[in-house]
């Protein structure tokens, strides 16, 4: 085992079977035997070389065809990725065809039409995933739309909202990522068919009809001229899947926060057999959500390789292909196990009202300072308003009374707020502003 992602015991807490087969060996090998037997078709097409040649490499490009331990071995000794492919490719197929094998292409118009095909294969599994998130979310938001909850700022407690308001903070979110997944879609998902510096000089004139032929059958946009270089592309996918796992990583932080024992308003899914601790009994762990926060400081870590694959040299090098070789897989592999985990959690999140409630209450009526300082302005002006009340807030934290009572004590207030203004004034469920309608915009019923 070279890595947590491929490791048989915890593969699965670090990306998806689903995943790992897009990026696996046999998977990249098939990709490049796609874009040959594309390639070969689209110069049929346009009678570069012969339609028999081009029938018999699109069925001998098959990866289980080719004998991959040799073509490991001829790996080891040319030091070149794609030669092995093609003097494989060519034993397997009859050998008027083997001439025509890779006419006019170059190595890395292989290596890039091959990584894209696998990148819109991830692509699709993390679009899936994340509309399954964004789904879950939106049920849970529409569900609490007015579950009364403490709204915390700086980590003290702020103002009420709604849970479902929280929830559906999380859920615009997550449509600005599908919309950038979309988005990117277009930019990304182009064929490379160049040539050795991008001109194209090996085709000649039939070159620009080829590669929209050669695009065409592989389903990718046409570029308007080579990336061999300009690898804003892929750098923009890992950024894209980076910012995904940011939300996700914010959503398990969060229930971790609200999972804490003097808080706990929330609590990851808990089924008997789930172990906290070796030596506590007790403990029930958010180590679900702990692990989707790891993963993300993992995927996080993928985006400055793919920023700096950005900075290559002339008409093409090496430096750009090695480092996404590596990043993409990686970046793609940790976002599906943050996906499926944060879908995990969601499904079976335990949310619990009655705490939020008890919550609601933890300072006395201090949480709704706000409503009582606004209402006083109206009498005695703004500013003035906010020193008497925080002013009489302090006295009540190193007091330890009730906000209510000193209210009502105080010279300044009683002319203006009476015990049933403060009873209004200081119930939660009155002071959520619009949360309620927010859920609605959001995710609506």
């Amino acid at each position: 085992m070279a890595g947590m992602i491929d490791s048989a015991f915890f593969g699965d807490l670090y990306s998806t079977a689903e995943m790992r087969e897009v990026w696996s060996d046999r998977t990249m090998i098939q990709r490049w035997l796609d874009v040959e037997a594309a390639l070969a078709r689209a110069e049929a097409r346009l009678g570069i070389v012969p339609v028999a040649a081009a029938d018999e490499i699109t069925r001998k490009a098959r990866v289980e065809l080719l004998d991959l331990g040799e073509m490991k071995r001829e790996l080891e000794e040319a030091r070149h990725p794609i030669m092995p492919l093609i003097r494989c490719l060519a034993r397997a197929c009859e050998p008027e065809a083997a001439e025509f094998i890779h006419w006019g292409a170059t190595t890395q118009d292989v290596l890039d039409t091959g990584l894209i095909l696998q990148l819109r294969s991830s692509h699709a599994i993390v679009t899936r995933d994340l509309a399954e998130v964004r789904r879950l979310l939106a049920a849970l938001a529409r569900r609490h739309r007015d579950t009364v909850q403490a709204g915390r700022t700086h980590g003290q407690q702020a103002l009420p909202i709604t849970f479902g308001y929280k929830l559906a903070v999380w859920v615009a979110e997550i449509d600005r990522h599908l919309e950038r997944l979309a988005q990117l879609a277009p930019r990304v998902f182009r064929g490379q068919l160049a040539g050795a510096v991008g001109t194209l000089a090996s085709i000649g004139e039939k070159g620009l009809e080829l590669q929209a032929l050669f695009c065409a059958d592989l389903g990718l946009a046409v570029p308007e001229i080579a990336w061999h270089t300009a690898r804003d592309g892929v750098a923009e996918a890992v950024c894209a899947y980076a910012l995904v796992g940011g939300t996700l990583a914010k959503i398990a932080n969060e229930v971790i926060d609200l999972q804490k024992t003097e808080v706990a308003e929330l609590e990851e899914p808990f089924h008997r057999g789930k172990v906290g601790s070796s030596t506590m009994p007790h403990k029930r762990n958010p180590s679900a959500c702990e692990h989707v926060v790891a993963l993300g400081r993992l995927l996080h870590a993928q985006v400055a390789p793919a920023l700096q694959s950005m900075v290559s040299a002339n008409e093409r090098d090496k430096r750009a292909g090695v480092t996404e070789q590596a990043v993409l897989p990686e970046a793609s592999c940790l976002v599906a196990g943050m996906l499926r985990g944060t879908q995990g959690i969601l499904s079976g999140l335990r949310v619990y009202p009655e705490r939020m409630q008890e919550n609601l209450g933890l300072l006395g009526g201090l949480l709704l300072s706000e409503a009582v300082m606004l209402a006083l302005a109206r009498h005695i002006g703004r500013q003035r308003a906010h020193e008497v009340v925080y002013e009489l807030c302090m006295d009540a934290v190193e007091g330890r009374r009730p906000l209510r009572q000193l209210l009502l004590e105080d010279p300044r207030v009683k002319p203006y707020l009476g015990p049933a203004d403060l009873d209004s004034l200081l119930d939660p469920a009155r002071y959520t502003g619009l949360a309620a309608r927010f859920v609605d915009r959001v995710a609506p019923p």
